[in-house]
């Protein structure tokens, strides 16, 4: 008889506990009905791919080509428009039963056609990946730390030296792009969003979107959590090619001095900056000062009295203007003519010192106009943080584009030609 009770005092208890579950998945089922935005588990998480993941292009449905509402498919990385009946997203969920989706815009998960909110920790390191943050201590160590990150192949990489996809023909953007990403004051700007959110532009201008690429792009560079060792610049050129209304492109070649000089004005522009030295990041690191001397050469058909007297006048006399500058142009000697001995072209060398010899407001050189001809004499009179030096190597004749093959020597410790180049000043 005790037997009898103890095994029908455990039938009860077994009862009661299929009950109570009974009860609680009724009462999750109701809760699911009466809110079918709730978010809840989700069986398909093991679907992801997280190899096929790229957020570096454009946002935009790769049906419709909409910007609007556009979801990311992490099972396959296509982007699609909406997660509704009849849209794009959900079509393409039920006919090759990828159920996972990521809202670009509002970085929710979503799980189709079923169209609930997934909300796991697992899928954070999407979510950064997308919008990578920095805090202040984090972008603080960056100069100072030598940890290496690991791609989701396996490869290892380090923050900030990561390639730039060559889409077609926009090395000559990438080359800027990576050299201003180690700028360390620049990199700091642009690796917190809040320093520049708060920047506002005329309705219809659309120079702040340049502002928000570059920024986006710096973040992208120095992720420590990226799926892929490189990064491609899609976006950031879409912008470039929007703003500057087609003159730089990543399908035809351009010079990087020229992107390098519009790029720096246009990021500053686009800040709000002013002529002022302090109105932009951009002036408070690359911006210089400069004396120019200018005189008017005399024509020389002239007799020498004659070009004399010419000298004491007003409009041949010597005229000094203040000039800001970014960058620096270095100008190369002319490449020997003939060859040597052996029959081959020599290579000549030089020291970067004597290139910066033009700037010492003694060394005069020769301007040609159309009509008149000019000597100029450099003085720095203030130089920026971060000074950028142009060698000019290409020249452009009546025929075709000429290389200056000359080696320019410079020592490893930039701190030298800081140093020689204050003491030109003072």
């Amino acid at each position: 008889m005790a037997a009898k009770t103890s095994i029908n005092s455990l039938k009860r208890t077994f009862s009661d506990r299929n009950s109570d579950s009974e009860n609680e998945s009724d009462n999750h089922i109701i809760a699911y009905r009466s809110n079918p935005d709730a978010p809840r588990l989700c069986p398909y998480l093991d679907t992801i791919n997280r190899q096929f993941l790229d957020f570096d292009f454009e946002k935009l449905c790769s049906v419709s080509l909409s910007r609007i509402n556009v979801y990311a498919c992490l099972v396959c990385g296509k982007y699609f428009q909406g997660r509704g009946t009849n849209t794009h997203a959900y079509t393409h969920s039920v006919a090759e039963s990828h159920h996972v989706f990521l809202n670009l815009h509002t970085l929710k998960f979503y799980c189709l056609p079923d169209n609930y909110e997934i909300v796991d920790s697992s899928l954070d390191d999407i979510k950064y990946v997308l919008n990578p943050t920095f805090g202040r201590d984090q972008i603080a160590q960056l100069d100072t730390s030598d940890k290496q990150s690991r791609a989701i192949d396996g490869s290892m990489y380090s923050p900030g030296i990561v390639g730039l996809n060559n889409i077609k023909a926009n090395d000559y953007c990438n080359v800027i792009l990576q050299a201003l990403s180690h700028v360390t004051p620049l990199r700091n700007y642009f690796l917190r969003e809040s320093n520049y959110s708060h920047v506002k532009r005329p309705p219809g201008d659309s120079s702040y979107l340049l502002v928000q690429r570059f920024g986006e792009l710096m973040r992208k560079l120095w992720n420590p959590r990226n799926f892929k060792a490189h990064v491609s610049p899609h976006e950031m050129l879409q912008a470039v090619v929007l703003w500057s209304k087609k003159c730089f492109q990543f399908t035809e070649q351009s010079d990087p001095i020229d992107f390098l000089s519009w790029f720096l004005n246009a990021l500053h522009i686009a800040l709000n900056g002013s002529k002022k030295g302090d109105s932009s990041i951009i002036y408070k690191t690359f911006l210089g000062q400069m004396r120019i001397y200018t005189r008017k050469i005399p024509p020389l058909e002239l007799e020498e009295s004659q070009r004399s007297e010419l000298l004491n006048t007003v409009e041949y006399g010597e005229t000094v203007t203040e000039s800001p500058f970014l960058y620096l142009t270095c100008d190369l000697p002319p490449p020997p003519l003939f060859k040597d001995p052996f029959d081959e072209n020599i290579i000549p060398q030089v020291n970067l010192y004597s290139l910066l010899n033009k700037f010492n407001a003694v060394t005069e050189k020769e301007y040609k106009t159309y009509k008149e001809n000019f000597m100029k004499r450099f003085e720095i009179t203030e130089l920026p943080p971060y000074l950028i030096l142009y060698i000019k190597r290409f020249t452009k004749n009546t025929f075709f584009v000429e290389k200056n093959p000359t080696i320019v020597n410079f020592p490893v410790n930039i701190f030298a030609i800081a140093g020689m180049l204050i003491s030109g000043i003072f």
